[in-house]
């Protein structure tokens, strides 16, 4: 077995270990803490597989940004999860079914280093051949995401903004009614 191979294993059964502790807690604060953990994971793993861009996002995002909102949040609210009044069968069935419909739509996707996916028939290749052209940037990744996909990538960051921007909101209404509340005593 090859050494990244060995690697992989290991960020695997960590991540699958994080993400069954981050279930089984009441701690909201360690249950932030944790999917911050579960989000390094998740970069590490993406930079074996050579995504350094995804990895840096996800490093970002998921441990930078997404920690610092549930932090403020349990310090706004309680930091222990209240026990569910309803059955645990549905919450279960949900996701039983989400998961199989997610698994349903990748079964007509070609397999993972398919040459003759379409993907590698068009695209791939002109990003190639044109980039040193068409942007003078030795980096294709870089290139892809900053110019020949650059819209996208703005439509990215926007709803990533827009989502802090409404967690920011959203809190900041919780501290104006907690303030109003705690002058009237």
């Amino acid at each position: 077995m090859a050494i990244e191979q060995l690697i992989d294993i290991v960020l695997l059964s960590l991540l699958v270990i994080t993400g069954l502790a981050i279930v089984r807690l009441r701690s909201l604060l360690a249950v932030a803490m944790l999917t911050s953990i579960y989000s390094l994971l998740s970069a590490s793993l993406f930079v074996v597989l050579d995504a350094v861009d995804v990895a840096l996002t996800e490093a970002a995002v998921g441990a930078g940004i997404s920690t610092i909102l549930l932090l403020a949040t349990i310090a706004l609210t309680s930091d222990e999860e209240k026990r569910p009044k309803h059955n645990r069968l549905l919450p279960l069935l949900v996701v039983i079914f989400t998961g199989g419909a997610l698994l349903y739509g990748t079964l007509d996707m070609p397999h993972f280093g398919d040459p003759h996916a379409p993907i590698h028939a068009h695209v791939a290749a002109r990003y190639l051949r044109d980039t040193p052209a068409d942007m003078d940037v030795p980096n294709v990744v870089t290139s892809v995401l900053a110019s020949y996909r650059g819209y996208d990538t703005l439509g990215e960051v926007t709803v990533i903004f827009t989502a802090g921007v409404g967690v920011l909101v959203l809190l900041g209404g919780r501290v104006r009614k907690r303030s109003i509340g705690t002058k009237k005593k």
